[in-house]
């Protein structure tokens, strides 16, 4: 059987999630360091504009053309608020994207359970 594009779709996004996630808990262990920038990570929207997806070739004669591969980077704010301990890190503001990441992992989870699922049932008849 050939693999699914959507399974790599969801695992470059849980790759995406768990570097986005890695910056929020630095930003939040830094949040009394003084000269601190805030951290994060370019939108998946971005990362996933800079690759093509490509049909898989199922027959020799198929033309191959293959995908390019997502990267994905960190980025400090552009325009930090610079708070009295002189860093950009806003506690809520971290909270929010921790929730959000929380919340990506849940659905793309779920997506992947589901579509396996029903690749079982085709599978069993």
């Amino acid at each position: 059987m050939e693999p699914v594009n959507l399974f790599d779709l969801a695992t470059q996004q849980a790759r995406w999630l768990s570097v986005r996630q890695a910056a929020v808990a630095g930003n939040i262990a830094n949040i009394n360091t003084p000269g601190y920038k805030a951290l994060d990570v370019e939108p998946f929207e971005k990362v996933l504009d800079g690759t093509r997806v490509a049909m898989q070739a199922t027959h020799g004669q198929h033309q191959h053309t293959g995908a390019t591969p997502a990267s994905f980077s960190l980025d400090k704010s552009e325009d930090p608020k610079m708070l009295p301990s002189e860093n950009s890190v806003v506690l809520e503001d971290e909270l929010v994207k921790a929730g959000e990441v929380r919340r990506a992992f849940e659905l793309n989870t779920a997506i992947v359970k589901a579509f396996h699922r029903m690749i079982l049932m085709t599978a069993k008849g």
